[in-house]
């Protein structure tokens, strides 16, 4: 891989993870406990608010995977391993990274694992 795609992919993940930072920040609120205080929230507002809580908690696992993934790829970078397959060895195809820039397997290994 040339040093200036590289770079790019660089750029692309260091971006990624400051959106995720910025979408977890941003949801912060949401993830709070939900109130139990019947007076000023009905039984279904509540179970509206505690199924939003949920959402927003999902979310923040999922950001928080994506941005391990995005951690590990920078990582890779850093250490000169990135856009190697970490099963057989050979190249990751840059079609690939565009797609998945956290890839860790060329398409063969991916496709044999089922994913």
């Amino acid at each position: 891989m040339k040093d200036t795609e590289r770079a790019r992919f660089k750029t692309i993940l260091t971006a990624r993870r400051a959106e995720l930072e910025a979408l977890s920040r941003n949801s912060t609120a949401a993830r709070q406990p939900v109130e139990l205080d019947q007076q000023s929230v009905g039984r279904l507002t509540r179970q509206d608010a505690l199924q939003q809580q949920a959402m927003a908690n999902a979310q923040e696992v999922r950001r928080a995977n994506e941005q391990r993934k995005i951690d590990a790829a920078l990582t890779r970078i850093a250490d000169d391993d990135y856009g190697w397959c970490e099963d057989c060895g050979e190249a990751i195809a840059v079609r690939r990274l565009e797609i998945d820039p956290t890839a860790l397997r060329c398409a063969a290994c991916a496709g044999a694992m089922g994913g």
